[in-house]
């Protein structure tokens, strides 16, 4: 297969779960794609997530959207990979590491063997760890690393610019900020470098008239870092954020936008820590992640950096890769 023969409305979607069905429902109604095929080992749930989806179809915007298995991925421009074991309340991602790394030694080469040519978004957690899994598993068949992108925070960064719009009274989508590392419990909130219309957080604060304290740093904080537990605990899983993230990644991709997203892939050194896995500011386009742009960060932030990177690498490390 040419990447000719690619199709590049076509988009797979590998586990039809709350997080799969929503990324599928998000494209529908965000107008992503011509066509999608969601593959599970459950095909009555695939075909009940895809059915119900395309009744929605007349009130939105026009697509194809079916339950098919591997053969059907052929063509795909991106596959999207949400299959795995689900989080469970109180525990963290990297918990879910040793579940979900058979399922991925399992359908990674199957999704190859049909769509050779396609980028793989991967959204299973711990994200970074079977995003660098997913591009091991990729290179046995060619595939290079920068067409494996995980969504990594990508989710996370959203929340904290939606939290920070509030306290500013300003658009989230006008606020530039990052959540770097790890998506989990390690992760680091830039807040030095926090921009609103060209100016520093602190400039931009002291212009209007707005305070934001130690106090209001760390609620932010804390409903960044740990909005998942919070999700969990009320209604036992999270999937319509990561569903919009991951259409929004998809469409970066398929129209080759050139946008720079928190996504994570696998990166030559992240402070100091060597091949390894983590969010960072990268620019994402049609080859998947193109380029990695690291933040002046202050000596605090480059600290905690350091030790997110460092957690998710002994966790690569214990796998072999």
């Amino acid at each position: 297969m040419s990447a000719n023969d690619v199709k590049r409305g076509k988009i797979g979607i590998i586990g039809s779960g709350f997080v799969g069905s929503a990324a599928a429902y998000a494209m529908m109604m965000s107008s992503v794609g011509r066509e999608i095929v969601l593959v599970d080992l459950n095909r009555a749930r695939a075909e009940a997530e895809a059915n119900d989806i395309y009744h929605a179809v007349p009130f939105a915007n026009p697509i194809e959207i079916y339950a098919g298995d591997y053969p059907d991925l052929a063509r795909c421009s991106t596959v999207v990979i949400t299959a795995g074991a689900n989080q469970k309340p109180g525990e963290t991602r990297l918990e879910l590491l040793e579940r979900n790394a058979a399922v991925f030694e399992a359908i990674v080469p199957r999704a190859l063997e049909h769509a050779p040519e396609a980028r793989l978004v991967v959204a299973t957690n711990p994200v970074d760890v079977t995003t660098h899994m997913t591009a091991r598993i990729a290179e046995r068949f060619g595939v290079p690393t920068r067409r494996v992108v995980g969504s990594g925070t990508t989710l996370d960064t959203a929340r904290f610019r939606a939290l920070l719009s509030r306290k500013v009274g300003v658009d989230a989508r006008h606020i530039h900020g990052y959540v770097l590392g790890e998506h989990g419990d390690s992760e680091v909130l830039a807040w030095s470098q926090v921009t609103i219309g060209g100016m520093s957080l602190s400039e931009f604060t002291q212009r209007k008239g707005i305070r934001i304290t130690d106090e209001d740093r760390a609620e932010i904080d804390e409903n960044v870092r740990r909005a998942a537990y919070h999700i969990i605990e009320g209604k036992g899983a999270t999937y319509y954020g990561i569903g919009a993230a991951l259409a929004r990644i998809v469409n970066v991709i398929i129209r080759d936008q050139r946008a720079i997203m928190t996504t994570c892939g696998v990166t030559d050194e992240v402070a100091g820590v060597t091949d390894v896995t983590v969010a960072l500011p990268r620019l994402v386009g049609g080859g998947g992640n193109l380029d990695v742009f690291p933040q002046p960060l202050a000596h605090s932030e480059h600290t905690a950096l350091a030790r997110s990177a460092g957690i998710v690498k002994e966790y690569i490390s214990s796998l072999g890769l």
